[in-house]
């Protein structure tokens, strides 16, 4: 490897916890780090659902550590970064990606619905990152990786729980960054657009008759890139946020969308 570039993005001796990672965007991301260097760190939960992603890492060439815990739970967040601190060593680098979202209007989303998706998708990150911070200070450096979204950005009918959250973790990011930056550590967002995940099929999907889904075809014709995006399009910049490159980056939200959150306007082609 080129040694400038080794130096700039080399993961060599860190330590990776990537939230949800067993399957999808954060699979995609836990893979990149450590084929970047790190030693990969993960929570799913279930352990069956965790056997059967430590077999995917490994066909992948990765020896990935995982932990059964929700995020959610602060005593199992405790729980388990003490056995990571034990067994693998202090995170250096925490992906905050577990989340969930839920489709409906808000007229038929009960506040218990809305409250599920901000425990997972803004106080679980909450609780993640107070959980590392402390070893983070003590080492004088640190990277936090927030998922964001587009919708930390826009409103969109069916998903108030979920914009709130990804509104509030952008929010939560700058946060981290202006408390803790003295520190050495930096805490960015990236922000997705539509990726094409099991979580986003039924977008994709024909309609019943065998029509296209208008919505696929809506997203097709607003994205410049005129595709949706895939988990693999996720992997450098995560690497990048996690690295030595982006030392002098913090409190940021990097947007992987394709360009359709820069040109919402333009006529669709």
């Amino acid at each position: 490897m080129n040694t400038y570039i080794e130096s700039q993005f080399s993961l060599n001796g860190k330590v990776a916890l990537v939230t949800g990672a067993t399957h999808g965007i954060g699979f995609g991301i836990a893979v990149a780090l450590g084929k970047a260097g790190a030693t990969v760190c993960f929570n799913g939960r279930s352990e069956s659902k965790n056997e059967e992603a430590r077999k995917a890492y490994a066909k992948q060439g990765i020896e990935a550590h995982g932990y059964v815990c929700d995020v959610t739970d602060t005593s199992q967040v405790n729980a388990m970064m003490a056995k990571i601190e034990a067994e693998v060593g202090t995170v250096d680098i925490l992906v905050n990606n577990a989340g969930i979202i839920q489709r409906k209007s808000m007229l038929e989303m009960s506040a218990e619905d809305f409250r599920k998706v901000v425990d997972v998708d803004l106080a679980g990150p909450f609780i993640m990152a107070k959980a590392v911070l402390p070893g983070m200070i003590r080492n004088n450096a640190g990277k936090i990786i927030n998922i964001c979204s587009l919708m930390s950005e826009l409103g969109r009918e069916t998903v108030a729980g979920y914009a709130a959250a990804k509104g509030g973790l952008k929010m939560l990011t700058r946060n981290i960054c202006a408390e803790f930056g003295e520190y050495n550590i930096q805490c960015n967002g990236i922000g997705p657009g539509y990726i094409a995940t099991s979580q986003t099929a039924p977008l994709r999907q024909p309609q019943a008759d065998g029509s296209p889904n208008p919505f696929d075809a809506f997203i097709l014709a607003k994205t410049p890139a005129h595709r949706w995006g895939s988990p693999e399009d996720l992997e450098g910049p995560a690497v990048f946020l996690a690295s030595a490159a982006s030392d002098f980056v913090n409190g940021q939200i990097l947007y992987v969308d394709g360009g359709i959150l820069a040109s919402l306007g333009r006529t669709p082609q």
